[in-house]
């Protein structure tokens, strides 16, 4: 029987689109059906388990899925930090405490003695141990907005995207928990076949973020400024240098951080540089 990696994904939500569109970018064909619960990759040793996001890292650490994608956030509640081997770069958000936004709010201590709603009672019992103060926390799931709201918490600890359900339930975000974003996770004990073909997918998904962090920029410059453009982009080991038929200008070919070019745009053209292309990459291996 064939060796095949499983890994398990969010089943439904945007966490489970970024996921699936992770393994396409990758080169994985994953066919599915709708409610489907498993499929496998037609070109790539791996099977899908489409499961709750809260139970992905208890289907991992048990060993029943290979590797699995989940938020840094609900792993870390349920204790298995260990078990994260990549950042993947996307589902960024973060956990924070919130107040009514009449609340005159300074720091922590305002916690103290007072009642807090949340999904995370592991994460923020940790967090208020760290700055010293002893509050009562109230586990509910879902719909932990409305807790200050119906006189049920004082505050609440909850995932923060945009922030935009916090204001629509007139509260105020007051301190960051923790930053999130979506991660990969490993069982314990895989043996070497597994790793082998986890080590090939995290491979793919490496060079899939760096691509996406990067950009590659074309531009013609004259001669004279070449060392001076060749300083500003680095590229990957030097920019590539390719005379043109015009004597005394060459084209200039290099990889920059993309929040990098903006940077470094106007001492580009300072400099002389023109016909500035600037190219997405599919897939960048280093």
């Amino acid at each position: 029987m064939d060796t095949k990696l499983r890994i398990a994904i969010q089943k439904s939500g945007r966490m489970a689109e970024k996921s699936l569109s992770l393994l396409k970018d990758c080169g994985i064909s994953i066919h599915s059906g709708p409610g489907a619960l498993k499929a496998s990759a037609t070109n790539f040793p791996l099977e899908v388990l489409f499961l709750r996001d809260d139970d992905i890292p208890k289907y991992v650490s048990g060993g029943v899925a290979d590797c699995g994608i989940a938020g840094l956030n609900v792993v870390a509640e349920q204790g298995d930090l260990d078990a994260v081997v990549d950042e993947l770069d996307f589902a960024k958000c973060r956990l924070a405490l919130a107040v009514k936004r009449e609340s005159d709010y300074e720091d922590t201590s305002f916690f103290e003695g007072k009642k807090i709603a949340t999904s995370y009672p592991n994460i923020l019992r940790n967090f208020l141990e760290t700055k010293g103060v002893e509050a009562s926390i109230e586990e509910i799931s879902g719909s932990v907005e409305i807790a200050p709201g119906i006189g049920l918490a004082a505050g609440i600890c909850d995932i923060v995207s945009t922030g935009s359900t916090l204001l629509q339930n007139g509260l105020k975000e007051v301190e960051t928990v923790m930053l999130s974003q979506a991660v990969l996770i490993q069982a314990p004990d895989l043996d070497g076949n597994k790793i082998i073909l986890l080590n090939r997918l995290r491979s793919r998904m490496k060079a899939v973020r760096t691509a996406a962090r990067n950009k590659y920029i074309l531009l013609n410059a004259p001669n004279s400024s070449i060392s001076k453009i060749c300083a500003l982009l680095p590229g990957m080991k030097s920019p590539t240098i390719l005379p043109l038929a015009e004597e005394g200008w060459s084209s200039l070919h290099s990889v920059v951080p993309e929040d990098m070019f903006w940077d470094i745009i106007d001492e580009l053209q300072a400099l002389g540089a023109q016909g500035i292309l600037v190219v997405p990459i599919e897939k960048m291996i280093v």
